[in-house]
């Protein structure tokens, strides 16, 4: 049992895994997969004594029946509801695309049930230079955030993760 988690939401292949293992500095904690929805139960990984980080079952796109996209969407509901040593939820969401609607309903339900989340935008590498700057607005606007609000990373070229890091670990401090 956890003394304090962080818990990581976002679509199916948003780099949620990803991102828990470029954190963790560790290439093969989190198992990571091309093909959408892999993570089908929630994954807690310990980084040290007391402190995890749970990886929740990506929303949108998998390939998995509507039945058992139902259970996932009740077990992550349950979880972040119900898990008192939860301190905050990372909603990833894909920089080079923007926020879905599931996106912006995952927000919505955080937000009304005054859960604590910060927005990641992953992928950050994907997007060219010359648009960053109106991505970084649009991506903002969606998430009904100011564009200083959400921390931009690409675990796959380390861009953002000191930040990230800091971040993370401030939420844990007892």
């Amino acid at each position: 049992e956890s003394d304090r988690e962080v818990a990581v939401v976002g679509r199916s292949n948003v780099g949620k895994s990803s991102l828990i293992n470029a954190f963790a500095n560790r290439t093969r904690l989190a198992h990571t997969s091309k093909t959408p929805g892999r993570t089908q139960l929630i994954n807690i990984f310990e980084v040290e004594p007391g402190v995890t980080v749970v990886d929740l079952p990506g929303y949108g796109y998998a390939k998995v029946p509507n039945r058992v996209k139902q259970d996932w969407g009740q077990m992550i509901e349950g979880y972040l509801l119900h898990r008192d040593c939860l301190q905050m939820v990372m909603v990833l969401v894909d920089g080079e695309i923007g926020p879905t609607k599931l996106d912006v309903q995952m927000l919505d339900w955080l937000r009304s049930n005054e859960i604590p989340h910060q927005v990641i935008a992953t992928k950050s590498d994907k997007v060219k230079s010359s648009k960053k700057p109106k991505r970084r607005i649009e991506l903002s606007e969606g998430c009904n955030l100011e564009p200083g609000d959400i921390v931009w990373v690409s675990a796959s070229k380390g861009i953002g993760i000191d930040r990230l890091q800091d971040l993370i670990w401030s939420w844990l401090a007892p």
